[in-house]
């Protein structure tokens, strides 16, 4: 039978002698101890850490709201510069400039074709067969402001601007009494009712001729009449006229005709022809001018 103490595993008896442990060298810790001549001192405080370096230390969702904050703003501020200008300013009071009217070359009627005394019309005369050469006709002038068209006369007469009319064949240069073939809407702001016969365009070709004289002859000008009849084409009549006019102490004469046209316009069209004696050798052009016109 087996002694107990063999069912024990061997240990160092208490009487056993203490072993001595040796550390090894790099395990080994020196605690300084100080001394009179060097008191011991703590260690160093961290050093302190600026805003910037903590920036690592935010979350990344953080810093992400930021930067969408930042733009929401920045996107506010630069849709109310950009679109100010798009609210309505008060308008400012107009400054008045006191303005002087520029002269024209033809003169501006300063009383109502009404203030005329016109000799009575007659109410059918042949145009008389006028001397001179007629010009040769080139083609055909068409007047689409007006409705009309009329022969386009060669030379000496060539097209130029010359309003208030829309179409105008000129010869030479622009004064007083003038040599000139053009059209244009019937002139004058009085109302003017629709003619319920031929014979009525009569009494609206007289209208057009009072405008004549004080707009294209000078001063003082009076007339007798050359002619009175309806158009060869379409509703309308002409009035052919003799214009006596004082020039230089003297008088001088201008042969002319004036054609109302109905194009089916509120107003009808008119057609002014009228040359001075010093282009009497085209007086006969008025005879062709007068045979030619006719509604578009």
């Amino acid at each position: 039978m087996a002694d107990v103490g063999d069912q024990y595993p061997s240990s160092d008896s208490p009487t056993t002698p203490f072993r001595k442990v040796v550390l090894p060298a790099e395990e080994t810790v020196r605690i300084s101890r100080p001394s009179p001549q060097r008191p011991y001192l703590p260690p160093p405080p961290p050093p302190k850490r600026g805003p910037l370096s903590r920036v690592g230390d935010i979350p990344i969702k953080v810093i992400y709201l930021l930067a969408a904050i930042v733009a929401t703003v920045v996107a506010v501020l630069l849709i109310f510069v950009i679109f100010s200008g798009d609210v309505p300013k008060q308008p400012s009071q107009p400054k008045v400039v006191p303005v002087t009217p520029a002269r024209s070359a033809t003169p501006t009627p300063k009383a109502t074709t009404s203030a005329i005394v016109l000799p009575a019309t007659p109410a059918k005369q042949a145009l008389p067969r006028l001397p001179g050469k007629a010009s040769a006709t080139i083609g055909t002038v068409t007047d689409r402001t007006t409705g009309i068209r009329y022969p386009r006369l060669g030379k000496p007469w060539k097209a130029r601007s010359y309003p208030p009319f829309s179409v105008a064949q000129r010869v030479g240069k622009v004064a007083v009494p003038h040599t000139v073939i053009a059209s244009a809407m019937l002139p004058g702001d009085e109302p003017l009712a629709k003619p319920k016969k031929v014979a009525d365009y009569r009494e609206i070709a007289v209208r057009g001729v009072r405008w004549t004289l004080l707009t294209q002859y000078p001063k003082g000008a009076t007339l007798a009449w050359t002619g009175s009849r309806k158009l060869p084409l379409g509703k309308g009549w002409t009035l052919g006229y003799k214009v006596t006019y004082p020039v230089g102490g003297g008088q001088r004469t201008s042969q002319a005709l004036l054609s109302v046209i109905e194009v089916g316009k509120t107003k009808p069209a008119m057609l002014l022809a009228s040359i001075p004696e010093s282009g009497k050798a085209h007086w006969r052009d008025l005879n062709t001018i007068a045979k030619g016109v006719r509604p578009l």
